[in-house]
Parts: C-alpha cells; structure tokens; sequence
C-alpha cells in the first residue's frame, strides 16, 4: 500500500466518523432496538443497491492503486454514499470490522460451472451428487482458525485507522443456513424436485448429511470462540439489522454462543413446493439448526404466504420474516399481524426497468403501509436485489424519499 493510498483511505475513514459522530446517526439504533422488540413505530427503510453498486460507485472513479487498497476504498465509498444519498434508517457507525482469520474445508464435493463470457451473468452446473453412494462422500466441514493471522489483520488496520474509527475484530461466517440451497448446487434444482416423489429417501438422506455436518461446524465455530454477537449495526435475516436489548442472553460472560446471536434460514429454491413438502423436506433439517439461536429470521426472495401459519407454528423465537416481492401482502399481514416483523421487499424491477415510474412507487408502498397498519404489523420496508439502475443512480434517491415519506404520513 503506497503511502498516498493511507492519505486516500484515512481522509474517508475521517469522513465516515463525522458522519457517525451526527445527532442523527446517533439515533438510529434505537429506531432497530425499537423494531426489533416488535414496539410501534412508523415503518423503518433501507436501501441496499446490492448489485447496483458498480453504477453508483463505478471502478473508474477509485483512485488508490494498490488492489488491497481499492478494495478498502470501495467499501468506505459505499458507507459514505449511502449516508449522503439515501434518506433512509441504515445506520454509519464509527466501527471498522476486520475479519478473523477462519478457513472452511467444505462439504467435499463440489460442482462444476459453466459461465459465460459476460460479466455477472447466467450460468449453469453439474451437480456432483447422482447416487446415494455420493451422498455418503459429503464430508463434515472442518473450521480452522489462525490467531497470528487474526492479530496481524488487527494490528495492521489498528495502525491505518485506528486513531479515526474503532477497528476490533468481528468475524462473520455465514449469511444463511437454509442447507436447501446448498444441498440444490449438490443435486441440482430439478432433480431435487423429481426426488421429493421419485426418491424422496435419497432427499431425506442428504438434508439429514447436510444438518449434522453444519451443525458440526456451527459447533466448532463456537468452540474456537470466533463468534461474535450481531445485535447491534450487522445485518441479520434478507433486511434489517440485528440491535437488540433481548440479545445476548443474560447469562452471557464475554464468550459468544450460537444463543446468543441471530440466526437465519431461507428455502428460496423452494419457491414452489406445498406447505407440506416444505415441512418435510426442508424445514424439518432447519429446525434443528434454528433451535441453537437467540432470535430468528426466515425467508428472502420466495412467496412465503401460503407457509406463515407452518412457519409461525414451528419456527423457535421467530422474530423477522421475508414478504418477497411475489407473496400477497394482504394474506402475509392477516398471517402475521404484531406478532413478527413484515419484513416487505418491494419489487426490484422498480428501480432497474427502462423507465422509472416514481407514481407507480408510491402507490404500492402507500397500499403496503395500508395493509400493514389495518393489522397492526411491525412493518419494514427493505429494497435490494437490484442488479442494475439502468446507470441512473439518482433513482435511489429518489425510491429513498418517497418510501420515507409514505412511512411518515
């Protein structure tokens, strides 16, 4: 890293910490504590580009030239144009988080892709999985972890930035632990629909590898003492961010444990599969894994409004649940009412199509916040999976201001 580089990313860690330091950023956390206790409250908004961000921070416009540096470059960039453009309730805190220094073996197998020659598009694979004797190779994983690395990384941003923004180590290992989605890039996305009634034993036998071998691996993440809590500015779930007074449990010490954290499932490959299917084939691995957490969040992009009442039932100390933008919102809030958090994603393709339709955005956040309030939701509204803005980033903007303004009316 070149001397001029450390003046680059030393004067936007400076520029993040003014922003974090303000009466209003100051107040955001409580707005989350608030949501996440399931109080009354107006409707909270994120934005989150997602894959739009090349468009709104384009390669082009970095100036640091070491690639390590570009990297930390960026994502100060994004920190800083989120708080400046987008009037929502994210929040910019004044903590740089550094990974630990934690490896993963894998389950053992692994698929081959095929991908084209454009940048971030369509691609298929070869599922590694055919017969049962491939299911008995998946292996356990087996989680390292390297404390001198660990304390290098440390010590090195410590120096960098240190005396601007608080830096401390904050490992985070997974997002989702679904095991569904996993196992499908195991088996393939058809085949695991065929096999629900064609082999519903080979199925079974593979979710049942797949449970006991993250949970496994859960286990000596905890016992390596690398978890760390996500009740405060981490995003927990498919939206939203983890601050929480009900976290960690009461009897904590110092030392985090699975029950004192968030934790997250999602079956978005299973879209299309009855209650019943997805009770038995999909929830029935994930419960396990949801029982060993303090609160939890379900779901991301599938309709989950036909499964509330399974969810509802089964799901341990559920706190936020996905309404994707293909569920019916009124079904969802009839399902829900206060009891968890709506967690509605409105329909990407708002802020990507040729046209951005600002009338027609309102509408549906001022029809949602409706239908929300007539059942007493705990509503928030969260707009990602945007992959593109058709290069105009003002768009955000713009998405920002009216979801804030319908949640203020």
């Amino acid at each position: 890293m070149t001397e001029n580089d450390r003046t680059i990313l030393r004067k936007l860690a400076g520029r993040i910490a003014e922003i974090a330091a303000t009466e209003e950023q100051q107040s955001r956390p409580e707005r989350w504590r608030a949501q996440n206790a399931l109080e009354p409250q107006r409707p909270l908004v994120y934005c989150s580009p997602e894959g739009s961000w090349i468009e709104l921070v384009p390669e082009p416009t970095l100036v640091c030239e070491h690639d390590d540096a570009r990297g930390l470059e960026r994502g100060l960039r994004y920190r800083i144009y989120a708080a400046e453009h987008f009037d929502d309730d994210q929040v910019c805190d004044n903590v740089f988080r550094v990974p630990y220094a934690v490896s993963n073996t894998g389950w053992g197998l692994w698929a081959e892709y095929v991908r084209p020659a454009e940048a971030r598009g369509s691609y298929v694979w070869e599922p590694p999985v055919k017969t049962m004797a491939d299911v008995e190779r998946i292996e356990v994983p087996r989680a390292t972890h390297d404390p001198e690395a660990s304390a290098r990384s440390l010590a090195f941003y410590q120096e960098l930035l240190g005396d601007i923004l608080e830096v401390r180590l904050h490992g985070g290992f997974w997002w989702a632990l679904g095991l569904i989605d996993e196992w499908t890039f195991l088996r393939g996305i058809e085949q695991t629909y065929w096999d629900m009634t064609d082999d519903p034993e080979l199925l079974h036998a593979g979710m049942r590898r797949l449970m006991e071998g993250k949970l496994a691996w859960l286990e000596q993440l905890e016992g390596l003492g690398v978890l760390c809590l996500n009740n405060e500015n981490c995003y927990v779930g498919s939206g939203g961010f983890g601050y929480s007074d009900q976290l960690p449990q009461p009897d904590f010490t110092g030392v985090v444990r699975l029950r004192d954290m968030w934790g997250f499932c999602e079956a978005q490959t299973m879209s299309e599969v009855s209650p019943a299917m997805h009770d038995e084939f999909v929830l029935t691995y994930q419960l396990p894994i949801l029982e060993r957490f303090g609160l939890n969040c379900y779901g991301c992009c599938e309709p989950l409004h036909l499964k509330l009442d399974l969810l509802k039932a089964k799901v341990p100390r559920m706190r936020r649940i996905s309404i994707s933008p293909w569920a019916d919102k009124r079904t969802s809030a009839e399902k829900l009412g206060g009891d968890v958090i709506f967690s509605w994603k409105p329909n990407p393709a708002a802020l990507a199509g040729v046209q951005f339709d600002a009338e027609w955005v309102r509408e549906d956040i001022r029809e949602t916040v409706a239908i929300a309030r007539e059942h007493g939701c705990v509503l928030e509204i969260i707009v990602k999976d945007t992959h593109t803005c058709n290069h105009q980033p003002e768009r955000f903007d713009e998405w920002c201001r009216i979801a804030m303004e319908e949640a203020q009316r």
